[in-house]
């Protein structure tokens, strides 16, 4: 067990507007996907993508002014945090074949609850019942937004509630352990281990050969690698940039303030993919979309407002497990 102090710094604006930045990457990488997801699998483009992020990230780390040694990826925490950021993915596709769209997205985004809850118990930062207010108000804004009918809900929604607490987890780990890495070290981790795992279940569906019917079913996670022309390597360039958005933005966002203030912030990525919905996919918002949406924006209103003296406390010291 390790103990450590829990002053940390803080840098709300910084962190509001990385997070902001980084859900707003995910949605429009997310609308991509779901555009061309015909012609990829899931393990596909984890390496394709990160094969070209991968190099990227090295050059940002070996061509600054002082240099980041690149073994700062093996640290054990930076290759906690990946390994939970992967297997958050994975979990959040696997409930695909077996949830609604509407009870994933409302079990995922539990995420901002975990996080204030384990932001308490396990690094001594202090939510305050005014946060506290606003993850509920935020979480109901979600629900009005998905509105999930509660017939489809269903033991297997753990399954999505799963991938939200590993992201909860990498969530605190990135601010209290990791606080001091580099993003692009935290990035490379990152995609590092998605190169990994993709690549390992290439091979392991490439030896099973899961049968037609499944493959056909699933495609996305269990289908044969697509073709790759010029237009579906223009695809995964841009997912690459967005990529390396996303993983420096993330990093940065959860090390810059606490977590359960950057939590709120995270809903900020329905009202993106609200957007594109609607001029990608050309379906309108309704009134109870609408509504959700205000509660969201109350909810980071209420978050960025004077936090309550028993936030602005800080905590001696906390042990995390």
């Amino acid at each position: 067990m390790m103990t450590e102090a829990v002053r940390r710094p803080q840098h709300l604006t910084t962190g509001i507007a990385t997070i902001v930045a980084s859900v707003l990457a995910m949605s429009i990488a997310d609308t991509i996907i779901k555009s061309s997801s015909a012609h990829f699998t899931l393990w596909q483009v984890y390496v394709l993508r990160s094969l070209l992020v991968i190099p990227t990230l090295i050059a940002m780390m070996r061509l600054r002014r002082s240099p980041i040694d690149l073994r700062a990826v093996l640290k054990p925490w930076v290759i906690l945090r990946s390994l939970l950021l992967a297997f958050m993915y994975v979990a959040l596709y696997a409930a695909i074949p077996v949830l609604s769209l509407p009870v994933i997205a409302a079990s995922a985004y539990t995420g901002p609850l975990f996080i204030a809850l384990l932001s308490a118990l396990l690094i001594g930062e202090p939510v305050g019942g005014r946060r506290w207010l606003a993850i509920a108000i935020g979480f109901g804004g979600v629900l009005l937004v998905i509105r999930p009918a509660a017939a489809d809900f269903s033991p297997l929604a753990l399954i999505p509630v799963g991938s939200a607490l590993l992201y909860a987890l990498a969530a605190i780990i990135t601010r209290s352990k990791c606080a001091a890495e580099a993003p692009p070290v935290l990035g490379l981790a990152l995609n590092l281990g998605l190169l990994i795992l993709g690549g390992a279940m290439s091979a392991l569906l490439a030896s099973w050969q899961p049968s037609l019917p499944d493959g056909a079913a699933y495609p996305f996670l269990l289908g044969p690698w697509g073709t790759t022309g010029l237009r579906e390597w223009g695809i995964l360039a841009v997912l690459a940039v967005l990529m390396l958005g996303i993983s420096i933005g993330l990093a940065k966002a959860y090390q810059s303030a606490p977590p359960s203030i950057i939590a709120t912030f995270d809903y900020s990525y329905l009202l993106f993919a609200g957007l594109w919905s609607y001029l990608v996919f050309a379906e309108a918002p309704n009134l109870p979309t609408m509504a959700g949406m205000a509660l969201i924006a109350l909810a980071g209103w209420l978050v960025v407002g004077r936090p309550s003296p028993t936030v602005r406390q800080v905590a001696t010291t906390k042990a995390l497990p």
